[in-house]
């Protein structure tokens, strides 16, 4: 058979859904939890908003819950709600709620810019890291056992 190399540098998003759809179809064959994630209701997302007193969000956290674990994906405070503990409090909140809901891990992904030494303050350990990502910076994955 003969095969050709094309290339593009548009989104080519029916591509990118062909391969995402490969991709899962053999992990689907190899790790039945990533099937099982897949199955409705498998994965449940928590989300903690801080809303100031005219109804506006300030701030807030976005995770999910599935294999047992916690992911978090999204932390923010505005500037005028940060260093008073409120962030500490949304993270022991959210991790409670994992708790309650039977993860035993939390996994989260941040930049050294923002918030690596907030997080191994709460007890998080750097598992992985990519140095000059972006240049001048580092990307860690973190994981604490809950």
């Amino acid at each position: 058979m003969d095969y050709q190399l094309k290339t593009s540098f548009e989104a080519e998003p029916e591509f990118a859904a062909y391969l995402n759809e490969r991709i899962n179809e053999f992990n689907y064959q190899h790790s039945p939890p990533h099937n099982q994630a897949r199955a409705e209701g498998a994965i449940t997302p928590v989300r903690i908003m801080v809303v100031d007193s005219a109804g506006q969000w300030q701030g807030g956290i976005s995770a999910d819950l599935y294999w047992n674990w916690l992911e978090l994906k999204d932390f923010w405070l505005s500037e005028t709600l940060r260093g008073q503990g409120l962030g500490s409090s949304v993270l022991a909140q959210i991790e409670q709620i994992g708790r309650e809901r039977g993860a035993s891990k939390v996994l989260l992904t941040t930049f050294e810019f923002q918030a690596r030494t907030f997080y191994e303050r709460h007890g998080y350990k750097v598992v992985g890291m990519i140095e000059d990502y972006p240049p001048g910076s580092s990307y860690y994955t973190m994981v604490k056992v809950l």
